[in-house]
């Protein structure tokens, strides 16, 4: 029975894209950025499967007999969201931007955000979530007004106090955010936000986030397969980018760790299909923090974890490991920046120390699955898995 496991690491981009100038990256260049911060990378599993062949970083070598194949992919899409990323992984590639809102939302969808939830509003400009709530935190809890408030990328986020708007009740407002924000503003995400702590000691986000994305524009690698009858298994945030599409099983996780144990216990769990897994901290927690020490100890703690899990494939699995787009924290930016992203590959049928070199498209790696799960894959993207397969 043919399983694939599909790894992203949220926010590991190699090296700016051609074109990163047009998004004020250029020079972006996480994973060389942070070994450069910290003196140099120990991440020999990573490593063993060929990361140092993709793109040179201080302390990664190119082993002579890597264990895996290797390359990176360039992103067709315009944007850099998780989004944009997560739909062209899967096989869609869009033609235009999400709409982005540098100077806060206009009136018209404040005043629709107003009317629908009979609530005044703070905020509404781009911010970092840390400093917004720092900011506007304590004006939030005397007034019991949500923060609204938007980046460089396509969201519109809410942010409360746990103990002065309820989760439920957050959620149904990011609901109707979602029914409100469409045709011109359908922004790729509407996040709730919820966080605790007070003036005096501090305010903090917790981990009840939650994700209300647009649905695909058409099938994904996800539903492709679910529609062939073949098990389909979201870990982490797939779910909420995935807008619930093509979801057989979805298991909610909070953090690395949690989706990493996810991960482990999916071997035993699932005996066929795609189990598709989004690492988030490495974004959530580093990236966006501009926190280049604690995004290496992250991938310390994944390269330590990722040792075992390969250990444990069987003969028929396939191993992808990726990302959705770069996030430098070394840059004065906290938002995403435009990269390219890696591709590594291990299984006990794939050949070692293939490199692919700069894949075309993000969506690669959907026809790879597809061919390797045996369904007919969306015209987008070219499939590598006769590269790399033994015959």
């Amino acid at each position: 029975m043919r399983r694939v496991f599909v790894i992203i690491l949220d926010g590991l981009g190699v090296g700016e894209l051609p074109d990163a100038a047009d998004y004020g990256d250029a020079g972006s260049d996480t994973l060389a950025h942070i070994a450069e911060e910290v003196g140099g990378l120990n991440l020999p599993s990573l490593e063993s499967l060929g990361l140092g062949c993709i793109h040179s970083a201080k302390g990664l070598a190119c082993p002579d007999t890597a264990i895996g194949s290797f390359g990176k992919m360039a992103e067709r899409s315009p944007g850099k969201d998780s989004t944009t990323g997560h739909w062209e992984l899967g096989g869609l590639i869009l033609s235009k931007p999400f709409p982005t809102y540098p100077d806060g939302f206009p009136k018209e969808v404040i005043l629709a955000f107003k009317r629908q939830t009979g609530l005044e509003i703070l905020g509404n400009f781009p911010a970092s979530g840390t400093e917004i709530i720092k900011i506007l935190g304590g004006e939030h809890i005397r007034t019991g007004r949500p923060i609204i408030y938007t980046s460089a990328d396509s969201v519109f986020q809410i942010a409360a106090h746990e103990e002065i708007i309820p989760l439920k009740k957050l959620y149904q407002l990011c609901e109707i955010s979602r029914e409100i924000l469409h045709g011109n503003h359908a922004v790729a995400r509407v996040i709730a936000r919820p966080f605790i702590g007070s003036e005096t000691d501090g305010f903090q986000r917790t981990k009840n986030r939650k994700d209300f994305s647009l649905s695909p524009p058409g099938p994904t690698i996800l539903n492709l397969l679910q529609n062939a009858g073949v098990r389909t298994v979201a870990i982490g945030k797939i779910n909420d980018l995935y807008a619930h599409s093509g979801i057989g099983l979805s298991i909610s996780t909070k953090d690395n760790r949690e989706g990493m144990t996810a991960l482990a216990n999916a071997i035993e769990a699932y005996d066929a299909g795609l189990v598709m897994a989004n690492l988030v901290d490495f974004d959530m927690l580093w990236g966006h923090r501009n926190d280049p020490v604690g995004f290496y100890h992250g991938l310390q703690s994944f390269d330590r974890w990722l040792g075992d899990f390969s250990r444990s494939l069987l003969k028929d699995d396939l191993l992808f490991i990726t990302a959705d787009h770069g996030n430098d924290p070394t840059t004065p930016s906290t938002d995403h920046s435009r990269e390219y992203v890696p591709i590594l590959i291990y299984g006990h049928h794939i050949k070692k120390g293939i490199n692919l070199g700069i894949r075309n498209s993000f969506a690669d790696l959907h026809a790879t699955v597809a061919e390797y799960l045996g369904v007919k894959p969306n015209p987008a993207g070219k499939s590598f898995l006769e590269l790399i397969q033994y015959t």
